[in-house]
């Protein structure tokens, strides 16, 4: 018998695979948020259990890894590091704090607006590796904790990935399968977008606007920096923001040529890696190239790797999609309570796995009720409840994006982690105001 092909083995103590997985992901939950062990480790055990315990074989567990995902992350940290010997991050620092004349709480206004619209013109993921490391630095010289602006960059990040078909994964898969392009989410996500971002600075302020204080030295200190003189290497700079331009371009372009996220950024990261290694010595390319892939977050991907392993291994026992029936269920047929309640339980499953095989389950459900609906155009405002909350649930823990993991890697390797259990007790309650103000957006204009 050839490897692949042997029958699923049998479940551990003969337990059933649907309640094994699905407690072996609570556990993996639990054990995350606690912080008692680096989640990490964590994952990979759990991933590992997942097979050993039979609910998946190794081959299919390697099949549930979006590769996608560990690509773009992989060739877009490489290209940020290699950017970020420029100084062009710097000069960003620089550049965003004098328009607001060093104040703390400016800063963070124009970094959630920056934030949210690079999300919705790139990819949220793209976004924060760009942003994060501008953020630190310009908390560093501000002498300012950088946990509020990195907060609420997550959030920004999340809620304009929403506007836009390229902006968050579900918005692509659900752009694929019903045939919306980007002008139909911009126009129809867009409006409730422009409405939450302005909602949540409230909050925001009340939690951290009044803290976030640095001293007038501090300030005068900042604006008296020249940005031009931020730049280190100008020849870098170029190098770096050329293959950064073509990569932007490729995301954009690349939906409709049929290239993957991954592909487009794998590739600008081994081009830029060529073209600024190639004047060197091999020992001396092996030396800088070795540099570079030190920054690499690897606990963050290895992370993913376990994730997606064990989230894989509960959507194949089908507990997932049991989810996604009881819903439909509920619901009883009725397209207004069909629609607000799509929208709610997958902000609030969003939150707890990750969004994408939630929403891969739930497309193939909402498009065999067409029959008992309608046509499609009747069932668009399922479409948009479902991208909406599975975007914006993404917000509601640290583990329901992966925006939120990248941002949590780099602020633990600034030293200033961001702890699962105080982050989710705010997050929650402010995901669950925006999918409150979706609600009657949805209701007042598709019901």
């Amino acid at each position: 018998m050839t490897p692949g092909t042997e029958p699923m083995p049998q479940v551990i103590f003969g337990l059933d695979p649907m309640w094994f997985a699905g407690g072996l992901f609570f556990l993996t939950y639990i054990l995350i948020m606690t912080e008692r062990v680096n989640r990490a480790i964590v994952a990979m055990a759990a991933a590992a259990l997942m097979i050993l315990g039979g609910v998946l074989t190794q081959e299919a567990a390697v099949r549930g890894v979006d590769f996608n995902t560990l690509g773009l992350l992989t060739g877009m940290m490489i290209i940020v590091s290699i950017t970020r010997k420029s100084g062009v991050f710097q000069y960003v620092a620089i550049w965003s704090a004098k328009r607001v004349d060093a104040r703390p709480w400016g800063i963070l206004v124009v970094l959630v607006l920056v934030t949210a619209v690079l999300s919705a013109l790139l990819d949220n993921v793209t976004t924060v590796l760009l942003i994060a490391p501008v953020t630190l630095l310009i908390a560093d010289e501000l002498k300012v904790s950088p946990y509020p602006y990195l907060f609420t960059e997550i959030f920004a990040s999340n809620v304009g990935g929403a506007a836009t078909l390229i902006g968050d994964p579900p918005n692509i898969m659900i752009g694929s399968a019903v045939g919306l392009g980007f002008n139909d989410f911009l126009f129809n996500l867009g409006p409730i977008v422009l409405l939450i971002l302005p909602m949540l600075l409230i909050p925001f302020y009340l939690l951290w606007g009044r803290k976030l204080e640095t001293t007038p030295e501090r300030r005068l200190k900042v604006m008296r920096y020249e940005e031009s003189d931020a730049i280190k290497d100008k020849r870098l700079l170029v190098q770096s923001l050329g293959v950064l331009a073509l990569v932007i371009a490729g995301f954009i372009l690349g939906h409709d040529l049929g290239y993957q996220p991954a592909t487009i950024a794998m590739f600008g990261a081994s081009l830029l890696l060529l073209i600024t290694n190639f004047p060197r010595k091999a020992s001396e390319q092996s030396k800088e190239v070795d540099r570079t892939l030190a920054d690499v977050e690897w606990i963050t991907i290895f992370f993913f790797i376990g994730l997606f392993i064990v989230v894989y291994g509960v959507e194949s026992t089908g507990l997932l999609e049991l989810v996604a029936h009881q819903v439909i269920g509920l619901t009883g047929g009725d397209m207004a309570v069909t629609t607000i309640t799509i929208l709610w339980v997958s902000a609030i499953v969003s939150a707890l796995v990750d969004n994408i095989p939630f929403v891969a389950t739930m497309i193939p459900l909402i498009e065999n009720m067409g029959s008992m609906l309608g046509d499609q155009e009747s069932m668009t405002p399922l479409w948009w409840s479902l991208a909406l909350g599975s975007c914006l649930g993404g917000n509601g823990s640290l583990i329901g994006a992966s925006a939120n993991l990248i941002v949590a890697g780099f602020a633990e390797r600034a030293g200033h982690p961001i702890r699962f259990l105080p982050f989710m007790m705010i997050a929650f309650p402010l995901m669950l105001m925006t999918v409150l103000i979706s609600s009657v957006y949805v209701y007042l204009r598709y019901l």
